[in-house]
């Protein structure tokens, strides 16, 4: 029945990226499918329908000849290789990701396709949750207090999918002085009728102001609505709370953050140990994570041997480690985030993250959001702000990087460490790459620090060679100071942007017209 529930959804929003026939798309109710009305009629279908969303989260489709060989797009393992192979502090090792780390994909690529694909599906299944537990509730089927819940739920995944979709899709959000540029369509109807397919093809792109207002008001909502509290591979209050931290870090809006930051989050708390967050392969009831993607054993509950996140970096070592940030002096040599069989796997001499650890099972959580990067993007705004509070922002560091030092009372930062308040920033920024380090949220700051004032980036920095790290590389004791041979891609470079996929510009003349420049 679940399977029928996801496979009506994902065939609707199908019909927006790869033409289904109109015959299809109008038998909405086929015989051996559950309609979408049914889906809300009792209880237990709604709850199987809110479980379908998070699938839909979970694995996602790779291609449109295989429905089910999803690899995690968007939510369960995607967006950690992507995010990591955009940046430099990796290398991929084969050709698994070489168009993302070479940056060589185009408008038919798999990768960006169904990061798109998956994100817009993912979007519409949070979509008619809402809209059908609210006629749910109004039929008094689920109470207010169990039909607000879910869809505070639906709110949360629908704002961080089109969230995760502006930093592929559209410029950071100070491009423009007003964020006036070309952002994505923000999707908010759940289509499941010919006139609402027609409705939403006539839609173009917000723009990235007007995406993070909704975005921000869909968190919002979900932190109020929310309440569910136990299950971290659910979308809980603190979720919310967590994702408004980095949503108002990107918009540079650090009162923001520092607010959202500040609010108490019930039963988040940091681990004693770097290595907390990852000591077992479900990782989810450590008190640091917030939200992760919850995978299971079975068939079609994780991304399998093609896209599992121990699959892909433990297993079978498809990405290491860049020698770039290996060997970045800020990085101290006994960091316990260097530790041989609990945060780092050698072979070869080349270093491999040993922090999804079920290469069999594939039961690793993916993390979506924890709590050390709450803290540092709180550290990040008290020091960025107006009048920086140095202190604070000092101390939030400290919180996170303390843990890892073999002698915090000599190793830990202060205040002298730093001359200015940019400083600061730029070490919690150096400190994001380590503690984060194959966690997907290089790309994140890469994408926000375009144009930044104290630590710029741009475009796509330089990389080691694809498939060429070696053992000599990880030496440590200096700087890496070797060939960059995948050469920096300035920001005006239009591959900085993926396009806009070719499934959906040849059946939506709209967005068609709005295609990302270069393309």
């Amino acid at each position: 029945m679940k399977k029928y529930i996801k496979l009506t959804s994902a065939l609707l929003l199908a019909f927006l990226v790869n033409s289904c026939d109109e015959e299809k798309i109008l038998d909405l109710s086929p015989v051996n499918n559950i309609s979408n009305d049914v889906s809300y009629s009792s209880p237990s279908l709604i709850k199987l329908s809110v479980t379908g969303m998070y699938n839909a989260a979970q694995i996602g489709q790779f291609n449109s000849t295989n429905p089910n060989g999803g690899r995690g797009y968007v939510w369960g393992a995607a967006f950690v290789q992507q995010g990591d192979n955009r940046g430099e502090d990796v290398v991929n090792m084969a050709a698994f990701y070489q168009f993302t780390y070479q940056s060589n994909y185009d408008t038919n690529t798999a990768n960006n396709t169904y990061y798109w694909v998956d994100g817009y599906r993912l979007i519409n299944r949070c979509n008619l949750v809402i809209e059908g537990v609210t006629g749910a509730m109004a039929k008094g089927i689920v109470s207010a207090a169990v039909g607000n819940d879910y869809i505070g739920q639906a709110k949360f995944l629908r704002a961080i999918t089109h969230f995760e979709l502006l930093t592929y899709f559209a410029r950071s959000y100070n491009f423009t002085p007003t964020a006036s540029h070309p952002g994505i369509v923000y999707r908010e109807v759940g289509i499941d009728t010919q006139a609402e397919v027609d409705a939403e093809l006539a839609r173009g792109r917000n723009t990235v102001a007007e995406c993070y207002a909704k975005v921000i008001a869909d968190l919002d909502d979900a932190e109020a609505k929310i309440t569910q509290a136990t299950d971290k591979s659910l979308a809980t209050k603190n979720a919310a709370i967590a994702f408004k931290t980095r949503v108002y870090l990107h918009q540079r809006n650090w009162d923001k953050v520092i607010a959202e930051g500040s609010k108490p989050l019930a039963g988040i708390a940091l681990g004693a140990q770097p290595e907390m967050p990852f000591i077992t392969s479900t990782n989810l009831t450590n008190p640091e994570s917030i939200f992760s993607i919850r995978h299971a054993e079975a068939a079609g509950q994780n991304p399998g041997v093609n896209g599992a996140l121990a699959s892909q970096y433990k297993t079978r070592r498809l990405v290491c480690i860049s020698p770039i940030i290996w060997r970045d002096p800020s990085w101290l040599a006994d960091d316990k985030r260097r530790a041989e069989g609990t945060m780092v796997e050698t072979v070869n001499g080349i270093k491999y993250t040993n922090k999804y650890k079920e290469g069999v099972k594939y039961t690793d959580a993916a993390p979506v959001i924890r709590y050390a990067e709450v803290l540092l993007n709180v550290a990040e705004a008290q020091a960025r702000k107006a009048s920086p509070d140095v202190t604070t922002a000092l101390n939030l560091l400290n919180a996170v990087r303390n843990r890892s030092l073999a002698n915090p009372a000599t190793q830990a930062y202060t205040a002298a460490s730093f001359a200015t308040a940019a400083d600061l920033v730029k070490a919690i920024l150096k400190e994001r790459r380590i503690e984060f380090i194959m966690e997907g949220r290089r790309w994140s700051d890469i994408h926000r620090l375009q144009n930044d004032d104290i630590a710029p980036i741009d475009g796509i920095p330089a990389k080691i060679g694809n498939a060429s790290a070696n053992k000599d590389m990880f030496i440590l004791g200096t700087p890496y100071d070797g060939a960059l041979l995948e050469k920096a891609i300035p920001g005006s470079d239009h591959r900085v942007l993926w396009p806009i996929p070719l499934l959906e510009t040849n059946n939506n003349p709209t967005l068609a017209a709005q295609q990302n420049p270069g393309w």
